[in-house]
């Protein structure tokens, strides 16, 4: 692996203590190379390194496990500076001077946007591992995209559910207008109205502003029982602080891109004590049961994300994956799966990510038997034997919709207690057992 960056490496370095995972520098010989745009510099640097490190722990459980009739895979790592401008620049620099046929990430939404006419063009495959990542709602006849994270559709849904269980009767949403935070507040509003609630009118504001006390104004003038907050941590934690100031008007539900000790640092201690939130759930589906003919009690275990978080730990000195590393992982697996798979069953490699994408949603259909990834030497055995298995991951036991959009049948619910997030009992994804 290299991780290549453009500009001030040697401060970069100094700074982070590493802006990429210890490394030989090079590929090894006839690597099948998985690119991959990290923001390992900038606002979101914290979380970079965390992730490259969950792609090159996958890459050695599958190498380990055989690799690709031998041949190795490998990342190519570029930073993409947590910025739109210079990420693009990365980005192209992936796709058409490295010539990656195969890409993992970003984080950033607006760069995984703007980069899909390139991957349509390339007929490349993009696995797209992040909580923002743009959704995949259109079948291509070129190109493929695999959204791992659960869609704006579960979200919404289990946050619409959520409210309806705790007897709230009206709703809106203060929503950032970016593509994401937008999607989730008309996801809660749609499916709410839908379970027989009243919604009221939601306001929308721009992030990055220094102020967004009109809006707060604006939202709560209407007096809603709940109001969901779906926005980024640096717009929210403004807010918040100057809802906090402006006397804590109504009750907010938040939303899942908040569930991050970024977004608790920057409000004042206490002032959401109580308020609850969905984020995406670790546990596999098979780990989680409902206990009522209602479905409305959900019970689960938690021994697979464990168990990857000791194994990520002990490879990494101590260190403890991000939630959205678990995801990363998954990611390079995927790609590894439906490649093996493919060579065992017609002799070669996908010659497109779009029909790469297609394989690997067959592969994880619910009639297959299942691979761990904890056992990844036997799976990919099996694969090159020609027999298809579907993928319980760190993050997830995957199953995939027409489009690419990994299903999520439960969500993890939590509130804010002084400093510390506490998870609740989750909540199933009940929307999708009533399509």
């Amino acid at each position: 692996m290299r991780c290549v960056e453009t500009g001030l490496l040697v401060g970069l370095v100094s700074l982070l203590g590493a802006s990429c995972s210890p490394r030989a520098p090079g590929h090894p010989e006839d690597a099948i190379v998985i690119g991959a745009v990290l923001p390992f510099s900038g606002s979101e640097s914290a979380i970079g390194r965390n992730l490259e490190q969950a792609m090159l722990l996958a890459v050695d459980d599958v190498n380990a496990a055989g690799g690709l009739d031998g041949r190795p895979f490998d990342i190519l790592s570029r930073d993409s500076h947590s910025s739109s401008a210079r990420g693009l620049d990365q980005l192209l620099e992936l796709l058409y001077t490295d010539r990656v046929a195969y890409l993992v990430g970003p984080e950033e939404n607006d760069l995984a946007r703007e980069i899909a006419p390139d991957v349509k063009s390339l007929d490349a495959l993009h696995m797209l591992p992040g909580y923002a990542a743009p959704s995949v709602a259109r079948i291509e006849t070129r190109g493929g995209w695999i959204r791992l994270a659960p869609a704006p559709f579960a979200v919404g849904c289990a946050l619409a559910e959520h409210a309806v269980r705790e007897g709230v009767a009206t709703v809106n949403s203060l929503t950032a207008r970016d593509d994401y935070s937008s999607t989730v507040g008309s996801e809660f509003t749609t499916h709410f109205a839908a379970l027989g609630g009243r919604v009221l009118p939601s306001v929308t504001f721009t992030s990055g502003q220094q102020s967004y006390a009109s809006s707060i104004e604006s939202g709560f003038d209407w007096h809603a029982d709940r109001t969901l907050l779906s926005a980024y941590p640096a717009a929210a934690s403004t807010i918040v602080t100057e809802w906090t100031l402006s006397g804590r008007p109504g009750t907010w539900l938040l939303g899942p891109a908040l569930r991050t000790e970024v977004f608790l640092a920057n409000i004042p201690t206490g002032s959401l004590n109580g308020y609850f939130g969905v984020s995406p759930s670790l546990s596999l589906r098979s780990e989680c049961h409902t206990v009522d003919e209602a479905r409305e009690t959900v019970g689960c275990t938690t021994g697979n994300a464990a168990a990857f978080s000791g194994y990520f730990s002990r490879r990494w000195n101590g260190e403890t994956p991000f939630p959205a590393a678990h995801f990363y992982y998954d990611g390079v697996v995927l790609i590894a799966m439906g490649l093996v798979f493919a060579q065992a069953t017609s002799g070669a490699a996908p010659s497109s990510g779009h029909e790469l994408q297609k394989l690997i949603r067959e592969l994880n259909s619910p009639d297959h038997d299942v691979a761990s990834w904890r056992d990844l030497k036997t799976a990919m055995a099996k694969l090159r034997a020609g027999i298809p298995l579907r993928y319980a991951g760190a993050a997830a036991e995957y199953e995939f919709d027409s489009y690419g959009a990994s299903k999520h049948y439960f969500m993890q619910q939590w509130t804010i207690d002084g400093g510390a997030f506490v998870d609740l009992a989750p909540i199933s994804v009940a929307c999708y057992m009533a399509n």
